[in-house]
């Protein structure tokens, strides 16, 4: 700015002399549009750089922006530097135990997972034995699958031997001819259909047809009314299992017959001691008389009398109240006993109940006879397969069977015939 106001002074002070001063003529002069049309002298110069002046200035202002610009990003550099020289003198401090504490979470994490895997391999183990053994019991199943489907291929074959004669009852059928013991149909008259049954048949061509069998206290005798009615257990062609033929069943093959029949009751103590009672005109009622057992007098036999009842000596009634003449059927869900509370659910059984009992052969069975009032259970009284006459009711009989046959039969070979073949003594 200086140097363009000194150039300008002169030519104000000397405008008649402008063309000598300028030089404009001198043989020396050489034209320059650059400079102006004229040489080179203080105004053309001063024309010259007035014209690059702006540029120059903005670029100059450009510059002076730039600079504040690096003077400002060098200041935060600096700050920046001396930041991090905290920050890294301050984590010099604490890296060691940020070090050492995450170290040991991972030494924590480590140990985890150690007793992890190690409880998944047990778990792996006992997963592959569990496997390997159902792979076992997959190749049973299938081993036996093959042998049931080579056993249904083939025809279905009854394993158990019925004798093909019938007949209304067991001495019918040994009249037919029958001389077998063994299974065989009966058709009483009066019966819709026929039903199996054991027919024991003996050298004299007597056929007994049995309706109890205890043996060896394989079947529950615990039983409701109508399983009573149609029968349990097993019937067999051996004569080897226990069973109950059926209420309904006894009073068809004794109510609708013409002759008397007789029950024989046979016998057998722990001791192997055998024993029997016979009672004539022995019949069963139907159920709407509750399944009522009557028979006409005691026929015989060294057992002694126990249907009768027996004189315990804990009332003078005890006899009278323990008879089993005319007595209905009991069972635990049915009470038609003459006694206050149920006979049937104390002594665990279907019984003809009095109040309750002398004789009781569907009764509990107890291993080697002799049982207790503890060993009775809850109600503690005399639950056993009692015959009272022969041992006294703390006393279970190991055997027994009731059978049935005409009256016409039973003397056959002599009265006291089948008695002795019962006893093992031979005739």
């Amino acid at each position: 700015t200086h140097d363009r106001n000194h150039s300008k002074t002169p030519l104000k002070a000397y405008p008649s002399s402008l063309q000598q001063i300028r030089g404009d003529n001198l043989a020396s002069c050489t034209t320059n549009d650059g400079f102006g049309k004229y040489c080179p002298t203080t105004c053309g110069v001063a024309d010259y750089f007035l014209k690059y002046t702006p540029g120059v200035d903005n670029d100059l202002d450009e510059l002076l922006t730039e600079l504040e610009t690096i003077a400002n990003l060098t200041q935060g550099s600096e700050e920046t530097i001396v930041h991090m020289k905290d920050s890294a003198a301050v984590s010099q401090k604490t890296q060691p135990d940020l070090l050492f504490k995450k170290s040991t979470s991972m030494l924590e994490d480590i140990l985890r997972f150690e007793k992890t895997i190690v409880a998944q391999e047990q778990q792996i183990y006992d997963l592959q034995n569990l496997i390997s053994s159902n792979e076992r019991r997959m190749a049973d199943l299938k081993q036996l699958s093959i042998q049931l489907h080579q056993k249904c291929s083939e025809p279905c074959k009854d394993t158990v031997e019925i004798q093909s004669t019938t007949g209304t009852d067991c001495q019918d059928i040994a009249n037919k001819g029958a001389t077998t013991s063994g299974l065989y149909y009966v058709k009483p008259l009066n019966a819709k259909e026929q039903f199996l049954v054991y027919c024991e048949i003996d050298s004299f061509g007597r056929g007994f047809t049995v309706i109890q069998r205890r043996q060896d206290g394989s079947v529950d005798f615990n039983k409701d009314w109508t399983q009573y009615k149609n029968g349990f257990g097993y019937l067999s062609p051996g004569d080897n299992t226990e069973f109950w033929l059926g209420n309904e069943k006894i009073h068809l093959l004794t109510a609708t017959t013409t002759i008397p029949t007789v029950l024989r009751i046979e016998l057998v103590d722990w001791e192997g001691n055998k024993k029997y009672a016979d009672y004539n005109m022995f019949k069963l009622g139907s159920e709407a008389d509750m399944f009522r057992l009557t028979y006409g007098y005691y026929f015989g036999g060294d057992a002694g009398d126990a249907f009768d009842g027996f004189d315990f000596g804990d009332d003078p009634s005890d006899k009278f109240y323990t008879s089993h003449n005319g007595m209905q059927f009991s069972t635990f869900d049915k009470d038609n006993d003459k006694y206050d509370g149920n006979c049937a659910q104390q002594d665990g059984s279907g019984w003809w109940m009095n109040r309750c009992h002398a004789a009781h052969l569907n009764g509990k069975y107890y291993l080697g006879g002799r049982y207790t009032e503890k060993d009775a259970g809850e109600f503690g009284y005399d639950n056993g397969i009692i015959w009272v006459t022969w041992h006294n009711r703390w006393y279970s009989l190991k055997e027994t069977t009731m059978k049935i046959i005409p009256l016409s039969r039973i003397t056959a070979g002599g009265q006291q015939a089948g008695a002795k073949q019962f006893a093992g003594l031979g005739v």
